[in-house]
């Protein structure tokens, strides 16, 4: 019937274990408001790092990674915005990875004056809580473009870290004292590491109540149920009971502007969600909620050409990518696509060898008709909050589709990256 609400709809399960954990969790939280971000309450001027920042006052702080009093400490800027109301303290953070710009791109968006100026989305004096901004964590490495600190480390591998430790170990410290002990809720903006690039998406613990809300309030299509990796940010965080989910979005060392669009979308979402600024979130027509993939494999070793990037709605049959090598002209092997589904990253580097994975996919047979109904003419989803602005939907309206399966390795990029898969192993050692 024309104008008639669509249900939401359920398709494949995830995984029983990971279902039934949600389930309880979310059974057991009541999600309400917090004493202290009642309008009522009293709400004052802040300090922040030793600096006083009034309410309805946006100022850059500069944080020192390391406290030294000889050699580089590498100060960052924080950009904090203290509302004129009480609210909740939001934590964005770009570059963790000194080589992923999306971060420190859509936070320089978020920063311009269309946003800040008075009457803009950001205007701290119509602005409730506190918003903090950091472009670019991991300094150093963004200076010399590489994903690790001058140590060889990697930052989202050391926390909580120690104040004696290593340098990596150091900075994740003096990051968790003064930037994440205190959030409410922190969006830590991402991209995929060298070789390869990601599809817009979302990870969070889904079983982590209020990270599955921001999740959810990001509001774009794709959300990885991914218990966060031994080290990371995100699982010190969920520690603390402080919601926090990860972005993904583009490759390292480039800049993909529909993943840099994306990110500023939907940190605008979660503080629409979050009531700390004005106006209603948006949320995308359908969600497919992820708790396993199946990967495309090399087959033999050569060239790789890829004829499907991130984001690629494909069929089954499909061919996806072939191999060939230059000391065997005439020769070729096809990839295809085992089942209907989207390519959520795809590989970059076009040098593989026999198991080098060039496809990370999702699969979603009983829906993909829907998903091409929001595809462009090259076949790519058009994620939300990429093309204009979006409209505003009640939750109701929304399909919600459920994507089975275990991430192989354990977690979403443990093919990809051996230190994920080390974790896992030794995880599973402990336990």
């Amino acid at each position: 019937m024309a104008g008639k609400k669509r249900r939401v709809r359920v398709a494949n399960e995830l995984p029983k274990t990971r279902r039934l954990a949600i389930k309880k969790a979310l059974d057991e939280h009541e999600s309400g408001g917090r004493p202290d971000w009642d309008r009522s309450s009293d709400w004052k001027d802040i300090r922040f790092l030793r600096k006083r920042i009034k309410t309805g006052e946006m100022r850059t702080v500069h944080m020192p990674l390391l406290d030294v009093d000889m050699g580089d400490s590498w100060p960052i800027p924080i950009i904090v915005f203290h509302g004129k109301r009480p609210g909740p303290v939001v934590t964005i953070i770009g570059a963790t990875h000194g080589d992923e710009l999306t971060g420190p791109s859509a936070c320089t968006n978020l920063l311009s004056s269309k946003f800040t100026e008075p009457g803009g989305a950001l205007d701290p004096q119509s602005m409730a809580g506190t918003v903090r901004i950091v472009p670019v964590l991991n300094l150093p490495g963004y200076r010399s473009k590489t994903r690790y600190f001058p140590d060889g480390r990697d930052l989202n591998r050391a926390f909580p870290g120690l104040a004696k430790g290593s340098t990596t170990s150091r900075v994740a410290s003096m990051v968790k004292k003064n930037l994440i002990d205190d959030s409410d809720v922190i969006i830590d903006l991402h991209s995929a590491a060298t070789g390869r690039s990601n599809m817009p998406q979302i990870r969070g613990d889904l079983s982590h109540p209020e990270s599955y809300l921001l999740a959810k309030a990001f509001g774009i299509e794709v959300v990885l149920d991914s218990k966060p990796p031994k080290g990371s940010l995100r699982r010190v965080a969920n520690q603390m009971d402080i919601a926090a989910v990860t972005y993904e979005g583009g490759g390292a060392n480039r800049l993909e502007q529909t993943a840099v669009k994306v990110a500023v979308h939907g940190c605008l979402n979660v503080l629409k969600a979050l009531k700390v600024i004005p106006k209603n979130p948006s949320r995308p027509r359908f969600r497919l909620n992820a708790g396993g993939s199946t990967w495309l494999r090399a087959g033999e070793g050569g060239l790789l050409d890829m004829f499907v990037g991130p984001g690629s709605i494909v069929t089954k049959g499909d061919v996806v990518a072939t191999i060939s090598d230059p000391g065997a002209p005439g020769l070729s092997v096809d990839i295809v696509a085992p089942e209907n589904g989207l390519m959520i990253c795809t590989a970059t580097n076009p040098f593989v060898t026999a198991g080098t994975p060039v496809g990370h996919f999702l699969p979603v047979t009983k829906h993909i008709e829907l998903l091409k109904t929001q595809m462009d003419d090259r076949g790519i989803l058009i994620v939300n909050g990429s093309q204009g602005d979006a409209i505003w939907r009640e939750e109701e309206e929304m399909v919600e589709i459920k994507v089975e399966g275990d991430w192989s390795g354990g977690s979403v990029d443990a093919e990809w990256n051996q230190i994920n898969a080390e974790d896992t192993e030794q995880e599973e050692a402990d336990s």
